[in-house]
């Protein structure tokens, strides 16, 4: 008879993705990862695989459920530069106040952590990172369409500038800069795309 998993999987994963994103996969143990779930290895094992798979589903849940939605949200707004400037001013207030200051991004985390070398993790750090540069290229189109940037701007290298800004945003404000220094950053970025 088939073992019978007593657990909700996606809550499990919720926890795993929080320890994870907290914590990075390099400085969490398995140990950490049974007495935060309250389950067994064997059951962590035959449901997840090993830590590196384990690791792989959480960032992979953070994506589609925290990432995803922002950067549709970006790519369907109407406003131009706003949108982008909205954007900033949510990711800054997500990163330096209320329950997950100053951990970062989970994505930006894993790109400077040695988990980032195997090619699952690989393969979704370079789809976020195409998302965020596409939803930030889908914002700047209409920001050039509504006459708010500079003619001679090249809009895929801005949209790839802004994709990294967003990254340094996530990896600052983990290691404690003040909101109010990202903030005047990203306004200064912002103004050299303006007439």
């Amino acid at each position: 008879m088939a073992d019978v998993k007593h657990f909700d999987r996606e809550a499990v994963l919720e926890q795993v993705e929080r320890l994870f994103w907290q914590r990075g996969a390099g400085a969490t143990g398995i140990a950490e990862v049974v007495a935060r779930t309250g389950l067994s290895r064997s059951s962590l094992y035959a449901t997840f695989g090993g830590k590196d798979e384990l690791y792989a589903e959480a960032l992979r849940r953070y994506v589609e459920q925290r990432s995803r939605p922002a950067f549709d949200r970006l790519a369907t707004d109407e406003r131009g530069l706003p949108a982008i400037e909205d954007f900033f001013d949510r990711l800054i207030q997500a990163r330096c106040t209320g329950e997950h200051a100053r951990w970062g991004c989970m994505v930006s985390n894993a790109h400077i952590g040695a988990e980032s070398g195997g090619p699952e993790i690989r393969r979704l750090l370079d789809s976020h990172q195409a998302q965020l540069r596409t939803a930030m290229r889908a914002a700047l189109d209409v920001a050039g369409e509504k006459e708010q940037l500079r003619a001679d701007l090249d809009l895929e290298a801005s949209a790839e500038m802004l994709a990294l800004l967003a990254y340094g945003v996530n990896l600052r404000s983990r290691a404690g800069a003040e909101a109010s220094i990202l903030r005047a950053a990203v306004a200064a970025v912002l103004t050299t795309l303006q007439p």
